[in-house]
C-alpha cells in the first residue's frame, strides 16, 4: 500500500512544481510553409497562447491577422508551423513590467523578419 501513497505524493509534488513554475513569456511565429509568410506576436504565456491561436484558426475565429485565417482555410492546418522563437529568461523575482520587455523583443523580431505584405501577416508599423 505504501507504493500507492508514494505515487500520490509524487503526483502532488509534480502538480505543485508545475503550478509554481512561471509560464514561458516570449515571442512566437506562425509560419505558412506553402507561401513562406509568417505572423509574429508576443504573449505572457506563449505556449497557452499558441494553443489558443491554433484553436481559433481551426474554428475560423482568428481575427488578429485576417490573411492568416484566409491562408489557413486555403492551405489547411498541415501547412503551418507554430514556434516559440524567443523567451524572456526566468528570474527569481517577478518582473516589474514583462509587457515592456516583450515589446522590445517583438520589435527586434519584427525588424529581423519583416513579416509585412508578401512576407507576412503582420500589419506594417
Amino acid at each position: 500500500m505504501a507504493s500507492g501513497d508514494d505515487s500520490r505524493a509524487a503526483r502532488s509534488e509534480a502538480k505543485r512544481a508545475y503550478k509554481e513554475k512561471p509560464p514561458p513569456m516570449g515571442v512566437y511565429a506562425i509560419r505558412c510553409r506553402v507561401n513562406g509568410k509568417v505572423f509574429v506576436g508576443t504573449s505572457l504565456n506563449v505556449t497557452a497562447f499558441l494553443n489558443r491561436l491554433r484553436f481559433e484558426l481551426t474554428q475560423g475565429m482568428h481575427s488578429l491577422a485576417p490573411g492568416l485565417q484566409e491562408d489557413w482555410r486555403t492551405h489547411g492546418a498541415d501547412a503551418f508551423s507554430f514556434e516559440v522563437i524567443d523567451t524572456l529568461p526566468p528570474q527569481e523575482e517577478p518582473r516589474a513590467n514583462p509587457k515592456e520587455e516583450l515589446e522590445v523583443l517583438l520589435a527586434l523580431w519584427l525588424d529581423r523578419l519583416r513579416p509585412y505584405g508578401e512576407a507576412g501577416y503582420n500589419t506594417p508599423p
